[in-house]
């Protein structure tokens, strides 16, 4: 059986897209990056950092990951969240009153934090590269990551159904197109589902008048993505040293956190392709693409950088596995950051359209952490992996919902946060790592009771 058929978990999974043709490989490529684009735009609406600026990074630092990890995960690199706390706290974009403020010569300040903390991404390749993946992924079993990988599905469907709330109408018809062309579509509609959900319930909501095109009439047709005033290099050149200091010790720690997030990214695209990534290329590679592409996009002014769950909801759901279509989406992103117009008109879309297909996607990053428990033949009759998986599962949901959103305590006169997922993810492996009864070796390829096993098993079916 070739490569380019053979059946993923029980599924027939496409490893080579070109066999499919130049066109509809184009058409996935754009797919990937409607994907991404709500939430990557997002977070520089939220931040004050630019749009245009943030799709470049997106784009480079995607293209950078691949070139670091051989070609061989399909991964793009949006926005990160989880940094948002840390750019609230350099650089708030509301005074204590509540009232909206310039925050732009504090960004740079911010964006250089954003980059030292990109540096531990680097550090913690290099250990593992020095001492080997073993060593460290022993600490990050399936009873660990299986939860990691549920628990960030989950996270991430508060943002989702909020933007649905906009307006139930056109995210139902996002969901709708979706489910149906995936479900009941032929050839090429079946794989595009995403893109043919966004464009349906964008035109739906333009012929209700529900979207303002104000904005993509303003917009210039063309536009340098990249403000030398915004970028870290500004800081570095003219800034307070003082805020470049706080900057560091506010931002850094939260690294801790996205990196073990980064794992659980990895394990989760690894069990939707059905190849074992943290082994080859390596998990030391993943880190370090990532770690430098943060690194590349802070310096720049534009938002850290991270795998992106929403494009591991696609792979899940149109079975195309080839990362060339991950670089693709890259190439869209970064020619598409030199057209103002574009971002405007992406601006533009109802974000329950996004919301609705966000939806789909968040629930299929959740339901592949639950496929890798269960395929991985995790052992629940023992107490410690029960006892694992409902603290991960409960710590990352419960403070993720509630009243502060995370764990907040003083090192100093600094308040340092932690997400739910990150507390929940730390607790795990922590856990994992103390009670009795481990039995997991990394380097085995069979299920044990805390195993894994992301070998495609074609051949036994």
């Amino acid at each position: 059986m070739s490569d380019n058929a053979k059946p993923v978990l029980g599924n027939e999974g496409i490893y080579d897209a070109k066999a499919l043709g130049t066109p509809k490989v184009l058409l996935l490529g754009l797919q990937h990056m409607f994907a991404m684009f709500g939430a990557t735009i997002l977070v520089p609406m939220l931040t004050g950092l630019d749009v245009s600026t943030t799709l470049l990074f997106a784009g480079l630092g995607t293209l950078l990951f691949h070139l670091l990890t051989k070609g061989k995960v399909p991964a793009f690199l949006g926005s990160s969240f989880a940094f948002l706390g840390g750019y609230a706290a350099v650089a708030p974009m509301q005074n204590a009153a509540g009232e909206a403020v310039d925050n732009t010569a504090l960004l740079p300040y911010a964006c250089f934090g954003v980059a030292c903390a990109g540096l531990l991404y680097l550090l913690l390749a290099l250990l593992i590269r020095l001492f080997g993946t073993g060593k460290v992924m022993r600490f990050f079993p399936p009873i660990v990551t299986g939860p990691i990988i549920i628990a960030i599905g989950l996270t991430l469907s508060q943002s989702a159904i909020d933007n649905c709330a906009n307006d139930w109408l056109i995210a139902v018809v996002a969901i709708a197109l979706v489910i149906v062309c995936n479900i009941w579509g032929k050839g090429m509609v079946k794989i595009v589902p995403i893109i043919i959900g966004v464009i349906g319930s964008y035109l739906l909501a333009a012929v209700l008048g529900r979207v303002d095109f104000t904005a993509v009439k303003e917009a210039a047709w063309v536009g340098f993505p990249v403000h030398w005033n915004r970028t870290a290099f500004w800081a570095l050149q003219d800034g307070d040293t003082s805020l470049l200091i706080t900057s560091v010790i506010t931002i850094v720690p939260i690294a801790l956190a996205t990196m073990v997030e980064h794992i659980g990214d990895i394990s989760a695209i690894s069990s939707t392709v059905g190849k074992n990534y943290i082994k080859d290329p390596g998990l030391h590679r993943t880190l370090l693409g990532d770690g430098l592409a943060t690194i590349m996009a802070a310096l720049f002014g534009a938002p850290a950088n991270t795998t992106y769950g929403e494009n591991t909801g696609v792979l899940s759901l149109t079975k195309v596995f080839d990362p060339l279509v991950i670089r693709i989406a890259a190439l869209f992103a970064i020619v598409f950051s030199f057209c103002p117009k574009f971002a405007a008109v992406i601006g533009c879309m109802p974000t329950a359209a996004c919301g609705g297909v966000s939806l789909v996607l968040y629930g299929m990053i959740s339901a592949v952490g639950v496929r890798n428990i269960v395929e991985t033949q995790v052992d629940f009759t023992k107490s410690r992996n029960v006892i694992i998986a409902a603290l991960i599962l409960v710590l990352s949901i419960g403070i993720n919902y509630s009243a502060a959103g995370a764990v907040a305590f003083q090192i100093g006169s600094l308040t340092v946060s932690f997400s739910g997922l990150a507390v929940g993810a730390l607790t795990g492996i922590i856990l994992n790592a103390v009670l009795p009864g481990k039995d997991y070796r990394f380097d085995d390829e069979k299920p044990d009771p805390t195993g894994v096993d992301f070998a495609v098993r074609g051949s036994e079916n």
